[in-house]
C-alpha cells in the first residue's frame, strides 16, 4: 500500500503495475494478493466501485495479508493488525509508520458475515487499525467482543475507544478539558437541517450555545469534501441541494486566524501519549487542507513550517502540554492523530481526532528538505513503542 500510494502521490503512471497485477490474477485466480493490490490502485485513482469489487474478490479468498519488508527480521517485532474492508481512509495507514523497519506486519481483515480465520500468523501483539466511521462500527464492535480474549495480548488501540472518535464523540470527550477549545458538535439528519433553514427549529435546540455562522459537513467526509460555512439559516437550502447526504455534522465556527490574518492548521500524531508535529499548513482561507494551502508553491510558508518543526517541542508542545496530556488521557489510545490550531487567546483548537489520518514521508525532499527528518522521528517513535511492548512481554 505504501509503495503504490507513493507512486500515485508523485504522479507516476499506474497503468503498467495495474496491467501486471491483472495478468497475475488472470493467470492464477487464487492470487488474492494481486487482487488486493489492484483494489488499492483503483482506490488511489478514485475508482471506488472497481476498487471495492477487486477487494471483495480478494477477501473472499483470504483475510490475512503480509506486508512484505526487505528489512523484516525473524527476531523483529511481529505485528498483527485488525483492519476493515474499504478504501484507503478506512484504516490507519500503518504501512508508512513501519516502512523500512524490521517490523513484520500481517493485516487481518475483519469482514462482515465472515468468520475469522482459524489460524493467524504468529505475532508479538495485535493492533486495531480500523478507523472510526459509520461503515466500520459493526467491525469495531466485533473486534471489541474478542479483543479482551485475544490469545496473544496486548491489543493496541482499544476498539471501544476508537468507536468514540466520531466528530460529536470527540467533542463530548474533550468538552471542558483545560486548555482545549473544541466546538460543540451534533449529528443531524437532512430533514432536521432543512427545518433549521426554514426557521421551524432554532439552532440552540440542536447545538447548545450554537450561533451562526456554523460549519456543516456530510457524515464520514474528510479533506474538506462537502464542508461549508453557513452564515445564516437562508444558506441551508442551497447547501442541502449541493451536498445531499444521509446525515451531517454541525458545529459552531471558530475564527482562528492569527494577528497577520492567516490561518494555520497543524496535524499532530500522538504516540504513546507524546505529540509529534506532522505538518503545518498556512492559508488565507479558514478551510485548510495541506494540498490546497499552496505550501509547495510558497517558499515563505515552507520556511515557517520548517521553523515550526524545529521549535515544536520547546514551543507549541510546551505551550499546550496540559491540553495534550488531557487529550491523551481522555482519548486513551496508543496511537492517534489530530488536526488542530491555536485560538487567538492561546487555547488548542481541536478540529478532529482519529486513528486513520495519513502520516507520510512522500513529499519531495528537494522542496521540503526539513520534512524527512521529522517523519523519521515520528516513525521511529511508533516503532520504538512496539519494541518496548515486546521487551516488556519478554521480561
Amino acid at each position: 500500500m505504501a509503495r503504490l500510494t507513493t507512486m500515485a502521490f508523485h504522479g507516476e503512471n499506474m497503468v503498467p503495475p495495474a496491467i501486471e497485477l491483472l495478468k497475475r490474477s488472470e493467470a492464477d485466480s487464487t492470487d488474492s494478493a494481486a487482487l488486493l493490490d489492484l483494489a488499492t490502485i483503483h482506490f488511489l485513482l478514485g475508482h471506488e466501485d472497481a476498487g471495492q469489487a477487486y477487494q471483495d474478490r480478494a477477501l473472499a479468498q483470504d483475510q490475512v495479508y503480509r506486508d512484505h519488508s526487505d528489512s523484516a527480521t525473524e527476531d523483529g517485532v511481529k505485528l498483527l493488525a485488525f483492519a476493515a474492508p474499504g478504501n484507503l481512509m478506512s484504516n490507519v495507514p500503518i504501512q508508512f509508520l513501519i516502512e523500512g523497519s524490521e517490523i513484520q506486519l500481517d493485516v487481518l481483515y475483519v469482514v462482515p458475515g465472515m468468520d475469522l480465520p482459524e489460524r493467524v500468523p504468529a505475532h508479538d501483539m495485535a493492533m486495531v487499525i480500523a478507523g472510526e466511521s459509520d461503515p466500520n462500527r459493526e467491525i469495531l464492535e466485533r473486534i471489541a467482543a474478542f479483543a479482551d480474549l485475544w490469545p496473544c495480548p496486548p491489543v493496541l488501540n482499544d476498539p471501544r475507544k476508537v468507536l468514540q472518535l466520531s466528530r460529536d464523540g470527540v467533542s463530548t470527550l474533550l468538552a471542558g478539558a483545560k486548555g482545549i477549545r473544541i466546538p460543540a458538535t451534533t449529528r443531524i439528519d437532512p430533514e432536521t437541517l432543512a427545518r433549521l433553514g426554514r426557521g421551524e427549529v432554532t439552532l440552540t435546540e440542536l447545538l447548545p450555545d450554537g450561533t451562526f455562522p456554523i460549519i456543516a459537513r456530510p457524515l464520514d467526509s474528510h479533506a474538506g469534501k462537502g464542508l461549508a460555512k453557513l452564515d445564516a439559516p437562508s444558506s441551508i437550502a442551497l447547501y442541502l441541494a449541493a451536498q445531499p447526504a444521509e446525515g451531517y455534522y454541525l458545529s459552531s465556527f471558530v475564527d482562528y486566524r492569527g494577528a497577520d490574518g492567516l490561518f494555520r492548521k497543524y496535524r499532530i500524531a500522538m504516540i504513546d501519549g507524546k505529540p509529534f508535529v506532522c505538518h503545518m499548513a498556512v492559508s488565507s482561507h479558514w478551510m485548510i487542507h495541506y494540498l490546497n494551502a499552496d505550501m509547495r508553491e510558497s517558499a515563505e510558508k515552507r520556511a515557517e513550517e520548517a521553523r515550526a518543526f524545529a521549535s515544536f517541542d520547546e514551543d507549541f508542545a510546551a505551550r499546550h502540554a496540559e491540553a495534550f496530556a488531557a487529550m491523551a488521557e481522555r482519548i486513551g489510545l496508543d496511537y492517534f492523530a489530530m488536526d488542530c490550531a491555536e485560538t487567538p487567546d492561546g487555547e488548542l483548537l481541536v478540529f478532529e481526532a482519529d486513528t486513520a489520518m495519513i502520516v507520510h514521508a512522500m513529499d519531495p525532499p528537494e522542496i521540503f528538505p526539513y520534512k524527512a527528518p521529522q517523519m523519521r522521528r515520528i516513525f521511529q517513535a511508533f516503532q520504538d513503542m512496539l519494541r518496548r511492548i515486546k521487551r516488556a512481554k519478554q521480561d
